[in-house]
């Protein structure tokens, strides 16, 4: 799956924000975060299944800045990509 053009998490955007050569991403589907890849290079198999609670940068999330957004895999669903799963404080 090609990922140029794409927006990384986390990335600085006074640099380049797009996805590394040799690195692995996700893609998050709804919420926030919506459209945003994230490194999952380093994550094994049992991280990766469990997803992740990432902050939602300014307003986004429901509960503003420092709120997370929650992301994960669903069962029968395109590995490639984590979905929102709801917003925490």
């Amino acid at each position: 799956m090609t990922w140029e053009g794409r927006r990384v998490y986390g990335a600085d955007v006074d640099e380049d924000p797009g996805p590394e050569p040799g690195h692995e991403y996700v893609e998050l589907l709804g919420g926030p975060l919506d459209g945003q890849l994230v490194d999952v290079t380093g994550l094994s198999p049992a991280e990766r299944a469990e997803g992740g609670a990432l902050i939602a940068d300014g307003p986004a999330g429901m509960f503003g800045p420092g709120g997370r957004a929650w992301y994960g895999p669903q069962p029968g669903a395109d590995p490639g990509c984590w979905y929102w799963e709801g917003d925490t404080a």
